[in-house]
């Protein structure tokens, strides 16, 4: 199961990394080609969605079976191994947040900067026809 995990802290790394990259200034040349790369790579980012998805109804379906542990019902080993559980399931959900936030970030920035270019080459055209 930690093999998912992995792999969508992954991806929402590759997502801030290229959220960063477009949006840093100084970068125009390379711009140009990030861009194109990031556009290719939002439809195959998609499937991020339903993948968090999946993994948002594991955790419910964990946290709905996993027995409870209140009082004195259980010893000190038990208690710890729910809290640890607890954990685990709270840093997961930030990551699916997280992921989902990324994607969601990237998409509109790679937007912006699609609709900035064009914009840019109107002026260039329009300045080029005066």
């Amino acid at each position: 199961m930690a093999l998912e995990w992995v792999v969508l802290g992954y991806a929402a790394a590759a997502e801030a990394i290229m959220v960063v990259l477009l949006t840093m200034p100084g970068l125009d040349g390379l711009r140009k080609g990030l861009v194109a790369v990031t556009r290719n790579l939002l439809k195959p980012f998609l499937s991020i969605v339903p993948f968090c998805l999946f993994l948002l109804m594991d955790i419910y379906w964990k946290y709905e079976t996993m027995p409870s542990c209140d009082g004195d019902s259980c010893t000190p080993s038990e208690h710890l191994r729910h809290q640890k559980s607890m954990m685990k399931s709270q840093r997961n959900a930030l990551l699916i947040a997280a992921a989902l936030v990324f994607y969601w970030i990237l998409y509109s920035v790679t937007i912006l900067v699609v609709k900035i270019e064009q914009l840019n080459q109107r002026i260039e055209r329009l300045k080029n026809k005066d």
